[in-house]
């Protein structure tokens, strides 16, 4: 670090460096103390002496503590700005970095802005299943909007049996059976037929799994299946899969000797 007896030219003072970025002479000590920026010179008196660059390196800091970077992680992202290249390089990086900042606030603004409209088709305001709408937006899981046709006890019992990685790779599973089971209504396969049983059998299952064996939640998602207004795709899909499977669940049922929906039926 040279040292000068006289403040020359182009150097500025802690305050003066301060004053010219908004920040606190106490903000400067510290990044100073923790090595994330040292002055390039001292005068003969102690004072710390700033230069242009240091001014640079001073924006880079500000600019990652502003996209949410923690002290060491900056520390560890300065780059030397001796060159053209250096600061050309300094400034990609904080430009890609503010990029992938802005994506993550235009998928948060989308989320916010769909969820005021799910909140204006919810009849009681419900913080913790706004909560679980805003995770599954960010997930990008576009069937989000079944949350709300849910009740506290059914969204329980979701959280605890699922996480994002096993509940889409559920939801996968789901559509992609359910997909085969429309092939199967498409080609007027009957239900008693082995094809129509063996679909039946595991779209059975998953419920089981679904429910993990308590067959008391049968009558809610009997409710929260019910798409006779579908107004998407999705839906016209599964109110199409339920009523062909209808009549292959009973034979299903029959051929095992059981009725699971008996005894719950009327709960």
């Amino acid at each position: 670090m040279a040292k000068y007896k006289a403040i020359p030219q182009r150097y500025m003072t802690v305050g003066e460096a301060a004053k010219k970025f908004g920040v606190t002479v106490r903000t400067l000590q510290y990044y100073d103390k923790e090595g994330l920026l040292t002055p390039s010179a001292e005068s003969e008196g102690g004072r710390r002496l700033y230069t242009n660059k240091d001014l640079v390196l001073l924006h880079q800091i500000i600019s990652l503590k502003s996209l949410g970077f923690s002290l060491s992680d900056i520390k560890g992202r300065l780059i030397s700005l001796d060159t053209p290249v250096d600061v050309a390089n300094a400034l990609a990086e904080q430009a890609n970095d503010i990029r992938k900042k802005i994506e993550r606030l235009s998928d948060s603004l989308a989320a916010i802005e769909q969820l005021q409209t799910e909140v204006l088709q919810m009849q009681t305001v419900d913080f913790k299943k706004y909560a679980d709408i805003i995770v599954n937006l960010q997930m990008n899981n576009e069937y989000y909007y079944l949350i709300k046709k849910f009740d506290d006890e059914t969204l329980d019992h979701i959280r605890c049996r699922f996480d994002k990685e096993s509940g889409l790779d559920f939801m996968d599973r789901f559509n992609h059976l359910s997909d085969e089971i429309l092939q199967l209504q498409k080609e007027n396969v009957p239900p008693e037929s082995e094809r129509c049983q063996q679909l039946t059998k595991a779209y059975w299952d998953l419920i089981v799994e679904f429910t993990n064996g308590d067959m008391s939640m049968l009558p809610k998602l009997v409710e929260i299946g019910n798409f006779e207004n579908a107004d998407n795709d999705w839906e016209k899909k599964q109110s199409i899969v339920s009523a062909y499977l209808e009549p292959a669940l009973e034979i299903y049922f029959s051929s095992i000797g059981v009725n699971p929906f008996e005894g719950v039926q009327n709960e």
